[in-house]
């Protein structure tokens, strides 16, 4: 079904307004990507891009729809330069604007024709499309090493946070102990410091 010049104008806008993020945690929800964006832009639409190939335990992609194309910039631009905060974690989150072929619903480009036919072995574009055969088969076998790749990060970056957790809270627990048997109060007086009680 052919969609008309207004639709296809008004879902140019769209893409434009939208910001297309990767490399985010399976844990991630949309109530996590509206929370984290909220403070910069008002976020109209969030569509999780589901991975059909990989294991569930990958990072997935998300399509963010914000209020403006502006704001778009600034938040690419943002997350270039900071870690991302997701759930008092920061994650290597990355962020580009998103492009039509992203939308899984794009409508129809109005007076696209595509014509299809078989080529013959001696035609000189059989070779081209021998050429894009070729090239397919190259690019699955470099997505399966990206995604290799893409899960040792996952694991090395899973076990750098539970390492920096486990720190965090064996400080918290010192410091609670101390308080606890009165080892502050006893070092303040010693010192002449106020400790607050708190």
């Amino acid at each position: 079904m052919e969609s008309s010049a207004e639709e296809y104008s008004a879902f140019e806008q769209k893409v434009s307004r939208t910001v297309y993020f990767h490399n985010l945690s399976p844990q991630v929800t949309e109530s996590v990507i509206r929370t984290a964006l909220d403070q910069f832009a008002s976020v109209k639409n969030v569509k999780f891009i589901p991975n059909y190939i990989g294991p569930s335990n990958l990072p997935q992609c998300a399509l963010v729809e914000l209020d403006s194309a502006k704001k778009v910039k600034e938040i690419v631009s943002m997350v270039g330069q900071y870690s991302f905060m997701m759930s008092g974690m920061p994650r290597p989150v990355r962020a580009q604007p998103a492009v039509m072929e992203m939308f899984d619903d794009r409508p129809i480009k109005p007076n696209r024709k595509i014509k299809l036919r078989w080529l013959n072995p001696d035609e000189p574009d059989f070779e081209v499309a021998k050429q894009l055969k070729n090239l397919t088969r190259k690019h699955t076998a470099e997505i399966e090493f990206i995604r290799k790749l893409q899960l040792d990060e996952e694991e090395k970056l899973a076990k750098q946070q539970e390492d920096t957790l486990k720190v965090h809270y064996k400080k918290f627990k010192m410091i609670d102990g101390i308080m606890a048997d009165k080892t502050a109060h006893r070092l303040a007086r010693k010192y002449n410091l106020h400790v607050a009680d708190e």
